[in-house]
């Protein structure tokens, strides 16, 4: 395969940048899919003490929802979304 200079200097050349915002009541929980301005199933109404955790790989869930998958895996406790394993982040 030929491959022109052009096309390598523009390889070399090449800078990828993205940027990531989340915001909290634009998304839904990963593992009971309600709201994060709502409530999870295990809390009765919205406004119960329902908060909302980070896992180091960024990933959000409603406190109970993610205690709850936690107790469920045996091996190890991966992150529902990424399959990271579970750090909760600091903060």
């Amino acid at each position: 395969m030929i491959i022109s200079d052009r096309a390598l200097e523009m390889e070399r050349c090449w800078t990828g940048v993205a940027t990531w915002k989340w915001i909290a009541n634009d998304d839904n929980c990963g593992i009971c899919r309600m709201a994060f301005d709502g409530c999870c199933p295990d809390c009765k109404l919205p406004g119960d003490e329902c908060p909302l955790v980070w896992g180091q790989c960024s990933h959000v869930f409603h406190i109970h929802c993610i205690v709850k998958w936690l107790q469920s895996q045996t091996v190890n406790s991966p992150c529902p979304m990424c399959r990271q394993e579970w750090k909760w982040k600091a903060g």
